[in-house]
């Protein structure tokens, strides 16, 4: 027997674990980008021990928790909750947002309320990891000791989230 130690990570990438969406980010505290949108691709890679089947994790499981929360996120207008100034006013119709002296008012179902500090690719990446690790929990799927989302927004251009997960069970 040799002493090596064995670690092991399956990665899921498919044609339809993308998104297009609509956002604006803001930076340097006092600008704010013009409203555009993406085509974002998103994979996932998930670390852990084998299980008793022999693997990390159902590919097809993780497959399809990943595309659910990709089709939550697709044809939506991505807005952020916990911007220090950017304020999101959610009503049952519409929903206005201000910035500044700037103001938009999209329709509320076309608007997807994120609970993250701007639409960056990086707070994206973590949205869809922490979404994707409570979903494992909830359908009763082995969470992983670590999972990291990766988030390409612009064919090359990618944001990366590495979640270490201290309860994976």
């Amino acid at each position: 027997m040799s002493n090596t130690k064995e670690s092991y990570k399956v990665q899921v990438t498919k044609d339809y674990l993308v998104f297009s969406a609509a956002h604006f980010i803001t930076y340097n505290d006092d600008v704010c980008e013009r409203l555009h949108g993406h085509n974002y691709r998103v994979t996932a890679e998930v670390y852990g021990p084998l299980d008793e089947n022999h693997y990390v994790i159902d590919f097809i499981a993780l497959r399809d928790e990943l595309h659910r929360i990709v089709l939550e996120l697709d044809h939506r207008m991505l807005l952020p909750t916990d911007h220090k100034r950017i304020h999101v006013d959610a009503g049952e119709s519409e929903v206005l947002v201000t910035f500044a002296d700037r103001r938009w008012i999209f329709p509320r179902d076309d608007c997807l309320l994120l609970p993250v500090a701007n639409t960056t690719s990086e707070l994206l990446a973590k949205y869809i990891g922490q979404k994707l690790l409570q979903e494992m929990k909830d359908a009763g799927i082995s969470r992983p000791s670590r999972l990291r989302i990766h988030l390409d927004e612009n064919h090359g251009q990618w944001a990366v989230c590495d979640l270490q997960v201290a309860d994976s069970a």
